[in-house]
């Protein structure tokens, strides 16, 4: 490994900790280290707390402050969500529609249902990663409760059409759950506008502390409430309305809250910084270096999402490689990345077996500069022609 610098390019996978959110944490670690269900004034200090991280976090998607939920993860988040859904609404339906690039934390809980009888519609995509909706619509029937289709991919970063997506379950009257883990914090969601009515995210994709999500689950109205169409997985004491039990994680929420609330003051500015370095980094790469293409859609993608595929060589090889010039970057999903079999997204678009082993992602992040880029284009193409003029599979490099 490069000693003199490491530039982190892995940001998909999860990003550092902004340092304001850090002062943030430590802070409530200091002084709110009371349980927010207590009565008496410390515990009454973390439960305030709690509420004020809410109410910013509902705000960031246009929803009410009761209708999140904090968990550990993203993952659990999911999980509630389906299996929630599931077992509320069996009596009146098993069909659920999904698809066929889901993070595997939406992936096997609904492999998981199918062993218990639940029928599953894993809707394909085009080579840009999206579903069409008249499959979608062609996919329900009687039978059908649930829609879940993520908000943005983890690996190619194409982004679904969730508002048109919401507007097919609300005529339906299915209920819409989208994991927007990914996208949440990088491009703008209003949950009444896109008719989503449970939604998954994670702090540690935007620069918050590991081991906290959340989910928004829609309000039916005062009287039916959440209850109406989910139910809880779990149970114990009374936190989180009984939906979630377990002691609050209060400092990191509060550290989810600061991390959302400087993602959306900053989100049009970064944005746009990040779309040019990723758009830099595409357009160089591909006018650059031989037998390499873009997987994903080249505009209707997430800010910081680069995905590239190189031909004749594996792309753990070029991971390894470049973190041995100082540069991190992956191969997909983190939560798979040590599997040898080819991404399943990757295969879902398109891509042989063996093209789907050669790809590379790159996600850029808030504190990615200009500089960074330019040593990592400086630093790839070398590592490129080196593993083919080795590589088992080559076209021989001249």
């Amino acid at each position: 490994m490069n000693d003199s610098r490491y530039i982190y390019l892995d940001n998909a996978a999860t990003t550092p900790m902004d340092p304001r959110v850090i002062e943030e944490v430590y802070k409530h670690f200091k002084e709110t280290y009371g349980n927010s269900s207590s009565l008496h004034s410390i515990g009454q200090k973390a439960g305030q707390i709690l509420l004020k991280s809410r109410e910013i976090i509902a705000s960031s998607i246009n929803a009410n402050r009761d209708d999140i939920f904090f968990t550990s993860s993203g993952t659990e988040a999911d999980n509630i969500a389906i299996f929630g859904v599931a077992s509320k609404n069996k009596e009146r339906g098993n069909h659920i529609i999904t698809t066929s690039i889901e993070h595997h934390a939406v992936e096997n809980p609904y492999k998981e249902l199918e062993k218990k009888g639940f029928e599953l519609t894993f809707l394909p995509v085009d080579n840009y990663g999206l579903i069409d909706l008249k499959d979608l619509e062609n996919a329900i029937t009687d039978k059908t409760i649930l829609i879940s289709i993520m908000f943005a991919n983890n690996e190619i970063g194409s982004i679904e059409p969730i508002k048109e997506i919401g507007a097919i379950a609300k005529k339906h009257n299915i209920i819409f759950h989208t994991d927007a883990v990914q996208a949440f914090g990088k491009v703008p969601i209003d949950v009444n506008e896109m008719n989503i009515d449970l939604l998954s995210a994670s702090a540690h994709k935007l620069y918050g502390p590991k081991g906290v999500g959340m989910l928004y689950i829609r309000n039916k109205g005062v009287k039916e409430g959440w209850g109406k169409f989910i139910v809880p997985i779990m149970y114990g004491g009374g936190h989180e309305r009984d939906m979630r039990p377990s002691t609050v994680n209060v400092p990191g929420i509060a550290g989810f809250a600061k991390a959302v609330e400087l993602a959306r003051e900053e989100m049009e500015v970064e944005s746009q910084r990040q779309i040019k370095l990723r758009d830099r980094i595409i357009k160089w790469v591909l006018e650059n270096i031989e037998d390499c293409y873009l997987n994903g859609h080249p505009t209707q993608r997430l800010p910081n999402n680069i995905n590239l595929g190189f031909k004749y060589i594996e792309g753990e090889s070029i991971v390894l490689d470049l973190d041995m010039e100082g540069i991190a970057t992956s191969t997909g999903s983190a939560c798979s990345s040590k599997s040898l079999e080819p991404s399943h997204v990757l295969l879902a678009i398109g891509l042989k077996r063996e093209e789907a082993h050669g790809s590379l992602r790159v996600s850029i992040g808030r504190f990615t500069t200009e500089e960074d880029i330019d040593y990592f284009l400086e630093k790839l193409p070398p590592i490129i022609e080196r593993l083919r003029k080795i590589s088992p599979l080559k076209k021989r490099v001249k």
